[in-house]
């Protein structure tokens, strides 16, 4: 029987700085890096970018970036809660099989390079164990690694959560859903454009947003959400005008 593939999901932040000496040990095991490729036309995927400076700075031999063409996912802003759950099953499913073609043909030691930390709106775990069940013989572990909330927090130098309450992490599409349900601190991760967020009603809430943090593009802005929005929508385009991508996320509180 072949040996069983290794698969090592390492959180890496958002960048070179941000890698713990656990996963950096672990990146000087691995033989490649899977990675998605999101690039558009003859534009190179700014993500895989930064996961060469990762490698270059923690590894001292060449790991190859292996690049799997990212398929298609349906991003239609009409689809309902379970619309979008079934498009987003489906993106997973194809990536998968993807993803397990490129196992089956070189084995030996993969790793997937996760910004921030697996365990927070990320699916990189979701998407192997699917190649599991498609009969790839996997031997996995994970690693943490400094999640965007953290690093939030951090640069506004702010607590997430007030004394003795909770902060409430969702993602920009549910974010009314949290406010409707009586939600008066949270975090929203995974935003779309403003033009299609939802902040009606939180015009009086205090928001402190960032874009990119500890990386190219970096940007932050805080104060009264209604005061702030402009400043916002030209940050997070400044952002990805500098990096080629945009990851941004926010807090808001009332109160």
């Amino acid at each position: 029987m072949a040996e069983p593939v290794r698969v090592r999901i390492l959180g890496v932040g958002m960048g070179p700085g941000h890698v713990t000496p656990e996963v950096a040990e672990a990146l000087r095991t691995v033989d490649y890096v899977l990675a998605a490729d999101k690039s558009v036309g003859s534009e190179e995927d700014g993500l895989l970018a930064l996961r060469r400076q990762i490698l270059a700075a923690h590894t001292d031999r060449d790991v190859e970036i292996v690049s799997v063409t990212d398929p298609e996912r349906d991003r239609s802003t009409g689809l309902s809660t379970w619309g979008y759950e079934a498009a987003v099953a489906d993106w997973h499913d194809a990536r998968a099989a993807r993803y397990a073609a490129e196992l089956r043909r070189r084995s030996g030691t993969a790793a997937f390079l996760v910004w921030g930390d697996p365990s927070l709106y990320d699916s990189t775990i979701r998407v192997v164990e699917k190649v599991a069940d498609l009969g790839v013989a996997l031997k996995v572990d994970v690693l943490p690694g400094i999640s965007a909330p953290q690093i939030l927090a951090a640069r506004h130098r702010i607590v997430l959560n007030a004394v003795g309450r909770p902060v409430h992490i969702t993602t920009g599409r549910r974010l009314q859903e949290a406010v409707a349900a009586g939600q008066d601190n949270i975090v929203a991760m995974l935003n779309p454009p403003l033009d299609r967020l939802d902040l009606s009603g939180l015009d009086d809430w205090t928001i402190w947003w960032g874009a990119n943090l500890g990386a190219v593009g970096e940007r932050l802005v805080t104060g009264r959400l209604g005061d702030t929005i402009g400043s916002i929508a030209s940050a997070r385009a400044a952002a990805k005008d500098e990096a080629g991508w945009v990851m941004d996320l926010f807090l808001v509180r009332n109160g």
